[in-house]
């Protein structure tokens, strides 16, 4: 790949990479060189460091886009030991944005389904950018039903920014596929671990994103819309994306906060489009670790895990209403209290009094 202009985030740490290229290419280096090329160094990991721990949502998100981070089909080649691909969805055609599979993990032989964006123009262009149509995601589920009928654990790997929003897509039933999905992969009786390696958006990213293990990697966000889309809607232009990224809340550490995700996966210094085979090894370490935890669980008890677990999600919503609920029957209870008190007083019906009234009211509008 062609290189690729660095991020304006990243560009401090490049000045000082290419300073440093300049002084390892002397020759005959003097004592004052070797000692600036060491301090140089220290600087670029103490910079990079500085950077990559503070980025907002935004910088996140354009870090998950980077055109060098690795891809479904890289992390194929480096962390699976075997790989034989499956194409075909028995009734339309083969997705290229979906990547199902046979493939090996250290000694565990698993059903493997990625979203791949594409590596160059080309490819980009077969996969819709990592863009799913519907037989994409029929692609999907017919291997994870296999894999559930041979007692083979499923590994996914989400990165899209959504599913493909063309007119084909929806007349072939993009949405109904999405939720079926969403249906079958709660119900299959074998270990799913789900990872997000890029972007996560929307439909696109849950279409195979319902597992027994979440996982995002650190830079990568996971989201119910983009934040282009979410600006669009909200502030009707895309402009204001970078206040849209921080509105929605999906970077890594916001997702395990939320408890969205089981596990964030730490990436090398700087990203994983600075280290494919670093990012490869963590990535693998971290699938084998949940596999062994998983393949212990018994199958019936891994279905109740995985539907808690997803019934989990958004409860304190829930008792945001119970509370919402339980002050409006106060406020009314007062309400009844004093027109009682009112009727005690006088031989007429009362009427409750206004701080009554407006008690009720305002608890009824909270909810």
């Amino acid at each position: 790949m062609p290189n690729v202009p660095p991020l304006p985030f990243e560009r401090p740490v490049v000045e000082l990479e290419e300073t440093l290229s300049k002084l390892e290419a002397i020759l005959d280096p003097s004592p004052d060189d070797q000692d600036a090329i060491r301090k140089l160094r220290t600087s670029i990991v103490r910079k990079r460091r500085e950077i990559f721990d503070n980025l907002d949502a935004w910088e996140t998100v354009k870090v998950a886009r980077h055109l060098e981070r690795p891809q479904t089909l890289d992390y194929i080649e480096l962390v699976f030991d075997e790989f034989v691909e499956l194409h075909g969805d028995r009734a339309f055609g083969d997705d290229r944005a979906i990547v199902t599979g046979f493939a090996k993990l250290d000694e565990y032989k698993v059903m493997f389904v990625g979203q791949h964006k594409g590596r160059n123009l080309k490819e980009r262009n077969e996969c819709f950018y990592g863009c799913a149509h519907p037989e994409g995601y029929r692609k999907a589920l017919e291997k994870m039903r296999m894999a559930a009928k041979f007692g083979m654990p499923i590994i996914c790997l989400i990165d899209t920014p959504g599913a493909y929003p063309g007119v084909g897509a929806e007349e072939r039933g993009q949405a109904y596929t999405i939720a079926l999905n969403l249906r079958e992969m709660s119900q299959l009786n074998t270990p799913i671990i789900c990872v997000v390696i890029g972007e996560g958006g929307s439909g696109g990213a849950l279409g195979i994103g319902i597992g027994d293990h979440i996982a995002v990697l650190q830079f990568a966000y996971y989201s119910v819309i983009s934040p282009e889309g979410c600006a669009g809607i909200l502030w009707k232009h895309v402009k204001h994306a970078d206040a849209a990224a921080k509105a929605l809340r999906f970077t890594s550490k916001d997702l395990l906060a939320f408890g969205i995700v089981d596990e964030v996966i730490p990436e090398p210094l700087g990203g994983a489009h600075r280290d494919h085979r670093g990012m490869a090894a963590t990535l693998k370490g971290s699938l084998v670790k949940a596999l062994r935890q998983l393949m212990a669980v018994p199958a019936d008890k891994l279905l109740d895990r995985r539907y808690e677990k997803f019934r989990k999600i958004g409860v304190f919503e829930e008792q945001a209403v119970e509370v919402a609920v339980d002050e409006v029957t106060a406020a009314e209870r007062a309400s009844e209290d004093a027109a009682n008190e009112s009727n005690n007083k006088t031989d007429g019906p009362a009427k409750p009094t206004p701080a009554a009234r407006g008690s009720a009211a305002r608890a009824r509008s909270s909810v």
